[in-house]
């Protein structure tokens, strides 16, 4: 499992303020306990069903017509789970699921994973097994020759492994192998209204965290203590945390933070960058704060990036090509003496990024990007400004897409004092 530069950050914070990495210390129990008095929130969530996953396999079939693709292969990740419902790690043992453009999805599994995978099968599906002296390749190949797509176009997804793609084109060598890329994201960049429930429960949770951790904040303190302030709260309120970043005073000009202890002064700057997972989907949202009166030209910086996720918001029209809301706030800062372009101090990361069942998803709001937006897109809006040597500000807030333009997920503050605006704003 690939650590994301998020989790790498936190996790060498710890061993870089002395901590031990386990859940097992004293400090973080006595954390857990505190944040013990909250109660979950999620109880009325709905979680994706059979029904969803068919209407879905419906789509990509669609799609798999439309662009001219018979079949096509996934390995173990949020793609398998989307589709069929399957969970599994991935590992040396390949496993995969096959959907072709008509007839039964297949899942090819090592034999003793069986029962897990029947376990959380959620489509109708055939199960085929390979034992440990077998060829798992040699079985899809198998399965694509019986069902007559031995010299077809098979679409590979994004993140299929070159050993499992290379063993199959060994083994089917009339095949042409093609991008998957039309039909999962085709599907998975617009969301269905259970995935935005799902995703609003999830930034619900969030902010709830947020509004229990903030105020414990004391002079003193860690950023890794303050991190794990806001993930006892998470799970207490019925989220998986999935990232709970902290970064104080200079920390916080680095966007994905940094290894280095940090701890709460007067008049601190500290940056949050958190979300968690509900069934399956994730929250993403960022919130800078200050401990006692701020540097005036924080507070300054604050507020323009305010005026950033405003003009990111107001530039998100249907049909506007994805890239046009990163250069709509690149102008504004620009005009605020700041870049040109990603240079610093400015913004040096894109403003946004798709978001569903991972954190990071197509399509991203960046420069150069012409994918128009569509109903049931969803994106992060956080056009942070960066000073090296000084401190940074992010303010992240998600938003979907609708049949009339944007809507948020969480509405962004109007001051520093706030966790979220007024629904009135949207």
């Amino acid at each position: 499992m690939l650590m994301s530069r998020r989790r790498m950050v936190a996790a060498s914070g710890l061993l870089a303020a002395g901590f031990a990495v386990s859940h097992g210390s004293p400090l973080f129990a006595a954390i857990d306990d505190e944040a013990s008095d909250l109660s979950p929130i999620t109880g009325g969530i709905a979680p994706i069903g059979k029904a969803e996953r068919e209407a879905r396999l419906a789509r990509a079939r669609a799609l798999m017509d439309g662009n001219g693709i018979d079949a096509i292969v996934l390995e173990p990740g949020s793609s398998m789970v989307y589709f069929t419902g399957v969970r599994l790690w991935r590992s040396e043992r390949l496993a995969a699921a096959v959907i072709p453009a008509s007839g039964p999805p297949v899942i090819v599994t090592p034999f003793f994973e069986r029962p897990s995978v029947a376990e959380s099968l959620e489509i109708d599906a055939e199960i085929l097994v390979w034992q440990e002296d077998e060829s798992p390749t040699a079985l899809i190949a198998r399965h694509l020759t019986e069902a007559g797509l031995a010299r077809a176009r098979i679409g590979f997804e994004a993140t299929v492994r070159f050993f499992a793609s290379d063993g199959l084109a060994r083994a089917l060598p009339g095949l042409t192998m093609v991008s998957a890329d039309p039909v999962v994201r085709g599907c998975r960049m617009r969301k269905t209204a259970p995935e935005i429930a799902l995703m609003q429960a999830a930034s619900d949770v969030t902010i709830a965290a947020y509004a229990w951790t903030i105020p414990r904040i004391r002079e003193g303190m860690t950023n890794v203590e303050i991190s794990r302030l806001m993930d006892a709260a998470t799970r207490s309120l019925g989220g998986s945390p999935e990232f709970s970043m902290v970064l104080i005073d200079e920390a916080a000009a680095y966007p994905h933070g940094t290894g280095k202890p940090q701890v709460v002064r007067e008049g601190s700057t500290v940056l949050f960058d958190c979300g968690c997972t509900v069934a399956d989907y994730q929250s993403d949202i960022s919130r800078t704060v200050f401990h006692g009166d701020p540097d005036p030209a924080a507070l300054e910086t604050w507020h323009l990036v305010r005026r950033g996720q405003d003009t990111a918001f107001a530039a998100a029209r249907l049909g506007a090509p994805a890239g046009s809301i990163d250069d709509r706030v690149r102008e504004l800062y620009e005009r605020s003496g700041l870049g040109p372009g990603y240079r610093l101090p400015g913004l040096s990361h894109r403003t946004g990024h798709g978001i569903g069942m991972d954190g990071h998803e197509p399509v991203n709001l960046v420069h150069g990007e012409e994918t128009p937006l569509a109903p049931g897109m969803c994106f992060s809006n956080e056009p942070g400004i960066y000073r090296p040597g000084h401190f940074g500000v992010r303010q992240e807030d998600c938003f979907h897409m609708t049949e009339t333009g944007p809507q948020w997920f969480t509405v962004p503050p109007e001051s520093p004092d706030q966790l979220v605006g007024s629904p009135d704003r949207e």
